[in-house]
Formats: structure tokens, C-alpha cells, sequence
């Protein structure tokens, strides 16, 4: 399918809809980020998601697109509950990849001359890294509790308090979770995984607030110039994965026999009708990898507070911990939204992009209902994380979303091979960033040059009125697979 774009004006681009399109495609970029956009494939999954069945509105994509697994990374896509579908590639490998900010009592100049020391604590105390095990061992039983509960099983199980459940997105746990319908091999890899980092992107990342654009919205976040954070990047790690794989095989398997009534352009795009038992269970079985993602970054959560604790040696009080919000990013969700001025539900898929929700809405927690819903976005290693507010524009454009980081310019094999010769680790500290990863590879897959320049997809965010820029974050030291 030949793709042509028509510029609507600074930040946004449409595909028109041509061909077997249901519904034309709309970007959200600006002139110097597309020009990469259309070096990938990534324009032509935006039309392929374009032509399944049930699609609303248009095919999105933020600024931070790039090619995916049959949806690109980036990519909102949201269908009728009644004619449309559910697709496994729309959410992603890593169900419920998402960020975590905690905002602390501590200011930057106190724990400079301390931040190799606490790196090295941090990662001792946190586990990382491919196939890396926690402390957390749990039965099937348990288990099946964490699939069910989410964050609540682990502030239940003393890991945070009450207050953490408040500040996470759907209070931690999604409905419609169904441990029966998880596959045997997906149960044994969580067994042992809570508490545990992963690798590639994931990490756990000390930064200090160095800018404010809005005073109002940041006290409401309780964010200062030159506060000591901590943001928390992971997912459901091998659990997640093992549920997409599972339902991809099988989806991929009905569509070869013919066993729904419609041809799809990319074989990557496998999915069911939301209605059917396919649909049903997949919801069921991506709630319970939704849940264990952010009972995960609630076990994080608590391992960083001790190691804090235990390093300065200082009390709860005077360290001041809070969890600002929990956000996911790889999610689908029957949410509601005015389509030609009706109230409809649909099924919103979110593969790499970030809710952002208003002030005044429903789905908010009522200390964050007057600025609108705290919207993470983290940079990498090298580069400024963002805190932004939803706005009324989302509502409108993008189903309520936003973009959920830079976005890959690089594969990691090409970053790989760009970083030969290179010590990315001294690179970072010589900028002052002190990193620590169980290999070097994973410093050299995940160096800021692989990715696009955070602050332009943040501007392109802003300028477009889908989420609007309190603070800007950067990172003193960080923790990595």
C-alpha cells in the first residue's frame, strides 16, 4: 500500500483513508520527526491497522512511533465493542509496560556526592536483567491472588501503603482478571518474578526536578525545583510475554482456518472479534498480566524506599517517599467516548502511548481531578523525563492518550554497532549520570542516540493540547538490566 501524507497543520499528519482503510490515519508529529517515521514501516502499520474491522475515528500514532509487532509502537487504535476486535499485537509483548514517579522530601546537592553508592545499593537490591528472580516466591495460589488484586496483593503483603493504590492508574488492578484461562507455561514464569526489573528499557532511574513550566500543576504533584526523584520503568516480564505469546499463536491459528470473517493485510495483526470467546479470554488473561505489572513496580517501590532508608540513614518521615502516579502504557481498555455526538464504549488499544485524561474526569483520583491526570514520559539514561498533565484536546484527538517516551530511532542492532569502540558508561559520567547494568550490551542497545530527541516528541505533545508540560526531570544516576 503506497502511503501518502497530507500535513493538517504543525503537529499533526493524516493518511488518507484509500484502498481496504476503514478509516483514514492521523500522526501527531512535527516536520523534523516524521522525516525518520517514514525511513521505517511504521506509516504502513498506521494503514493497516486502518482496515480492521469495528475501527473508530482514525488509526493514531504519537510522536514517538516507530515500527512494531503488527501495530506500530505508538500506536491508539480504538474499535465498537460490537463489530470490532482485540488484537494481542496491539497492546505488545510487555502487557502493561509502564512508569512509576516517587517524589521525595531529599534535595539534589544532599545525595550528589553519595549517588555512586546509591546506584550501587539499588541495583545490589533490586533485581535485573534477562530472567532475573526476586525474593517475592510464589505459589500458584498466590499467584493466581497477585493475577486477580494487583498492587493491592502487595501492599496487603506490607510492600506500600493504601495511599500508592489512590495514585495508580485503575487502582492498581484491572477487572476481569481469570487466572483459568492462563496457559501452564505462563503461571511458571511469574512464579518467581515479582520484584524484578527485566531488561532493555526497564529501569529504575534517580533524577532531580531541574525545570518548571507550570507552578500550579507541579505543587499539585507535589514537584519543586531541585527535588530528588525516582522513576520506575517495567512490566509484567516473563508472565506478560508468555500471555501475548500464547493468545498470538492462537489467534494466528483462527485466522489461517478462516474462522473469522475478514482478511487482514499483515499476518502480525492476529486478533478476534471483542465479543467472541478469543476476545473474552484474551481480556481476562491480559488483566492478569496488567495486575501483576503493577504489583511488580508496587514490590520496586518498596525496595527502593529501603534502600534508601537503609543507605542515608534516615527515617520514613524525613525521606518523605510518595508515589506521584502509576501509568501503563501497553494496555487495552473498554473505555467510554463521545463518537458523533453519542457516549459510546469502546476497545481502546495503547501500544507504546499513555493515558491522558482531563481535569474533571471521572476516572480520576479526586487529589488530581482539578489539574488532570499526572502523564509520564521518560527519556533514556542521557536525556530529561517529562511531567505532563491530560487535557480536554485528548478527549477529542486521541481517545484520551498520549505519547509514553522517545521512541526508538535505532534497533538495537544498530545502536549496537554504532556504540563499538565506545564506553557508554563513561560517556554518561562524564555528563554526571552514574549507571550500572549487568552488561554492557544493554548500556550499548539503550544509549541516547538510539532514540529520538524526547523533548521534540514532548513539544509536539504539548503544542498538539494532548498533554501539557509541568516539569522536566533529569537523571543523576540509573539502574539497568
Amino acid at each position: 500500500m503506497e502511503i501518502k501524507l497530507e500535513k493538517i497543520d504543525e503537529y499533526q499528519w493524516l493518511i488518507p483513508k484509500t484502498g481496504p482503510m476503514r478509516v483514514p490515519g492521523l500522526i501527531f508529529s512535527n516536520s523534523s520527526l516524521m522525516k525518520a517515521v517514514q525511513e521505517d514501516q511504521s506509516l504502513t502499520q498506521v494503514a493497516n491497522v486502518a482496515t480492521l474491522p469495528g475501527i473508530v475515528g482514525h488509526s493514531l500514532a504519537m510522536p514517538d512511533i516507530h515500527w512494531g509487532y503488527g501495530f506500530p509502537i505508538g500506536g491508539v487504535a480504538a474499535f465498537d465493542l460490537d463489530e470490532g476486535i482485540v488484537s494481542p499485537g496491539g497492546v505488545g509483548y510487555d502487557i502493561n509496560c509502564g512508569c512509576r514517579l516517587i517524589t521525595t522530601l531529599l534535595h539534589a546537592h544532599e545525595i550528589r556526592p553519595q549517588i555512586k553508592g546509591l546506584v550501587s545499593a539499588l541495583f545490589k537490591n533490586i533485581p535485573s536483567g534477562v530472567g532475573s528472580t526476586g525474593g517475592v516466591r510464589l505459589t500458584k495460589r498466590e499467584e493466581a491472588k497477585v493475577a486477580v488484586e494487583g498492587a493491592a496483593w502487595a501492599v496487603k503483603k506490607g510492600f506500600g501503603s493504601a495511599q500508592d493504590l489512590e495514585r495508580t492508574e485503575d487502582n492498581g488492578a484491572m477487572e476481569g482478571a481469570d487466572p483459568s484461562v492462563l496457559s501452564e507455561r505462563a503461571i511458571k514464569r511469574g512464579r518467581d518474578q515479582l520484584g524484578t526489573l527485566g531488561s532493555g528499557n526497564h529501569f529504575v532511574e534517580v533524577q532531580v526536578v531541574d525545570q518548571i513550566y507550570d507552578p500550579d500543576k507541579a505543587r499539585a504533584y507535589d514537584l519543586f525545583e531541585g527535588q530528588v526523584t525516582l522513576l520506575i520503568h517495567s512490566g509484567s516480564r516473563g508472565f506478560g510475554h508468555q500471555i501475548c505469546d500464547d493468545f498470538l499463536k492462537e489467534m494466528s491459528r483462527s485466522t489461517q482456518e478462516g474462522k473469522y470473517p475478514f482478511d487482514l493485510p499483515d499476518r502480525q495483526l492476529a486478533c478476534a472479534p471483542v465479543k467472541s470467546d478469543q476476545g473474552r479470554r484474551y481480556f481476562a488473561a491480559m488483566a492478569c498480566a496488567a495486575n501483576y505489572a503493577w504489583a511488580n513496580r508496587q514490590v520496586i517501590m518498596h525496595l527502593a524506599h529501603e534502600t534508601l532508608i537503609s543507605l542515608f540513614s534516615i527515617s520514613p518521615r524525613e525521606l518523605g517517599m510518595k508515589l506521584l502516579y502509576d501509568v501503563c502504557h501497553n494496555i487495552t481498555k473498554k473505555e467510554q467516548y463521545t463518537v458523533e455526538g453519542n457516549q459510546v464504549m469502546l476497545c481502546v488499544h495503547r501500544k507504546g502511548a499513555t493515558r491522558a485524561l482531563p481535569p474533571g474526569h471521572p476516572l480520576l483520583p479526586e487529589i488530581y481531578r482539578g489539574v488532570g491526570q499526572p502523564v509520564l514520559i521518560p527519556g533514556d539514561m542521557g536525556t530529561y523525563s517529562y511531567v505532563l498533565a491530560g487535557a480536554e484536546k485528548a478527549m477529542v484527538l486521541s481517545f484520551g492518550s498520549s505519547c509514553h517516551g522517545a521512541g526508538r530511532l535505532l534497533s538495537r542492532t544498530q545502536a549496537t554497532k554504532k556504540a563499538k569502540g565506545r564506553a557508554i558508561h563513561r560517556e554518561l559520567e562524564d555528563k554526571g549520570i552514574y549507571v550500572q547494568s549487568r552488561g554492557k550490551r544493554t548500556l550499548k542497545e539503550e544509549m541516547p542516540e538510539a532514540y529520538k530527541d524526547v523533548s521534540q516528541v514532548v513539544e509536539v505533545v504539548h503544542g498538539a493540547g494532548l498533554a501539557l508540560k509541568v516539569a522536566r526531570l533529569r537523571p543523576m544516576g540509573v539502574i539497568k538490566g
